[in-house]
């Protein structure tokens, strides 16, 4: 039977769409809180028309690439939606990066036009003049945050003031088109450009609610980065919802507990990291709470102990797994409720799987790379993890060849390795390409080694992840030094600093003979078994 497909019966995905019901089902209720700024979703809905319409009144064209330096405020909220409005192209940029980083990140994605929050002034300052073509710089003004000298011409108050709240904005003619782009960590050299298309976004948006259970009006607290896989797509969620976001600066254990005793913060997002700032908080820091509050973590599986001590304190953890390519989380631990009677540690032991797949994501296995099958279910032979569906990117920013080998069978490769337990739950046992998990940010130990071989002293050297509490993962130099020559912990870590983000530095630095092969190729495996014992 062959039907028209028409405007009546059909139309392209997009999260905007969600920001548009809930101004016009909810308009007073309160969509952003950040400090002592409450607004509501007809107000905010305003704004981001008056952003979409500003951006179109300079001059720029549908399918340019707007970029965003900038923490957890309203403005890169806003971002969200009023450069899709515009018919333009979102790319949040990592705030923690250092200048280099950020300066092939602009020229790569051509972006056009950057809003730049104040604090990170000097590194986009620096990072815009080894530029030929720089763009155009808004300044985002935060008092609340520190004042860096100003880039732009205009700040983000004045240039969407120029803008019509009333803009009538078009959707996207077809739901493939480019919403954003989101820059990998640059783990094995520079940066990937992650293109993200209007159906995944709309999906996994939706994807969130269902397989995290939630309800009408959450209030979100906003601990993990917007710049990181757009939020998970969660910018989107709480539009979808009616939520409110609840803003903050920093994120600290203070921050978190005074934003859901005063304003009922009852999820959140983050890294292990977030759930140990939650638990280790000190008395003065923690302000006591009646309500459930749920919160979602990914990277490295929380210990049993967390877990526990966060059930105890109030919190219902969910474990998700993800990566950029995949709009973030696309597979959770869901939770049988049978497993509530479990022991504290066998509920813990269940709960750090990574899971099966979002209800969005069509299919994920974990497979032979090289004959494209699947591994036996018995929670022991490895294979690498692997999806397909909806909510996986449409492929690498100018960058065939990485995309072609990452889609190589039909199949997103995630280079991540893992076994498929019994009742068709995915766990992680390994990361390919040696890959740090320090505070839910990638490190390529690739990378950091090169920087520490290019110290005059180092003969060879190689880096593992080292436990930590309070990152999850650090980074573990184990240096050989070459003969004559002498160098301490100190002066490694200072040659990092002049190369190196903060989070991707070592921690910690040993001296000795590096063990190797027969052939000479270092083996990581004795050093990972050493690196437990210290």
């Amino acid at each position: 039977m062959s039907l028209p497909k028409t405007p009546a019966n059909h139309a392209a995905l997009t999260p905007v769409s969600f920001i548009h019901r809930a101004a016009m089902t909810f308009p007073a209720k309160p969509a952003v809180i950040y400090g002592d700024i409450t607004r509501s979703w007809a107000e905010t809905y305003g704004r981001c028309r008056q952003m979409a319409s500003a951006l179109n009144k300079s001059g720029l064209q549908k399918g340019d690439v707007i970029g965003v330096v900038a923490t957890n405020t309203p403005e890169i909220y806003e971002a969200h939606f009023g450069v899709p409005m515009a018919g333009m192209v979102l790319n949040t940029l990592n705030c923690r990066l250092d200048a280099k980083t950020i300066a092939y990140i602009i020229a790569h994605s051509e972006t056009k036009l950057l809003f730049v929050d104040r604090e990170f002034s000097s590194v986009v300052k620096s990072a815009i003049a080894t530029l030929k073509s720089p763009p155009v710089i808004i300044d985002i003004v935060d008092p609340k945050g520190p004042q860096g000298d100003p880039l732009g011409a205009q700040d983000y108050e004045a240039f969407i003031a120029a803008g019509d709240p009333d803009f009538a904005y078009q959707p996207p003619e077809d739901e493939w088109d480019t919403i954003s782009i989101n820059y990998t960590s640059g783990t094995t050299g520079n940066p990937k450009g992650v293109v993200y298309h209007y159906r995944g976004a709309y999906l996994n948006a939706l994807g969130n609610t269902i397989d995290w259970h939630m309800a009408a009006h959450p209030k979100y607290l906003w601990t993990l980065p917007m710049f990181h896989c757009n939020g998970w797509c969660f910018p989107w969620t709480v539009a979808a919802k009616a939520g409110t976001n609840i803003c903050i600066r920093k994120v600290t254990a203070e921050n978190i507990y005074n934003a859901i005793a005063e304003n009922g913060a009852d999820h959140l997002c983050g890294a292990p990291i977030v759930l140990s700032f939650m638990i280790n908080a000190t008395d003065a820091e923690k302000r006591p709470f009646e309500h459930l509050v749920k919160v979602m973590t990914a990277a490295a599986p929380p210990p049993a102990k967390v877990l526990q001590a966060m059930k105890e304190e109030g919190f219902e953890v969910t474990h998700a797994y993800g990566l950029t390519e995949t709009y973030g989380p696309c597979i959770s631990c869901a939770w049988d409720s049978d497993w509530d009677n479990l022991p504290i540690g066998a509920q813990a032991n269940l709960k750090a799987r990574q899971g099966v797949p979002y209800i969005v994501q069509e299919d994920v296995a974990v497979m032979d790379p090289k004959t494209m099958q699947p591994v036996p279910w018995d929670g022991e032979t490895m294979g690498e993890v692997m999806m397909r569906g909806n909510v996986t990117m449409k492929g690498y920013l100018n960058n065939d060849a990485a995309t072609d080998e990452a889609f190589a069978g039909g199949w997103f490769h995630s280079g991540d390795l893992g076994v498929m337990h019994p009742d068709g739950y995915i766990q992680l046992r390994d990361r390919a390409k040696d890959i740090i998990i320090s505070g839910g940010e990638n490190i390529s130990s690739i990378e950091v080694e090169g920087v520490i071989f290019g110290h005059p002293s180092v003969a060879a050297v190689a880096v593992v992840a080292r436990a930590d509490e309070k990152w999850g993962e650090t980074p573990c130099a184990f240096v050989e030094l070459k003969p004559g020559m002498v160098a301490t912990e100190a002066e490694i870590i200072a040659h990092c600093r002049e190369h190196l983000a903060g989070f991707k530095r070592p921690k910690s630095v040993f001296f000795e003979e590096l063990p190797k092969t027969s052939t000479g190729k270092i083996q990581k495996v004795e050093l990972r078994k050493k690196v437990k014992l210290l």
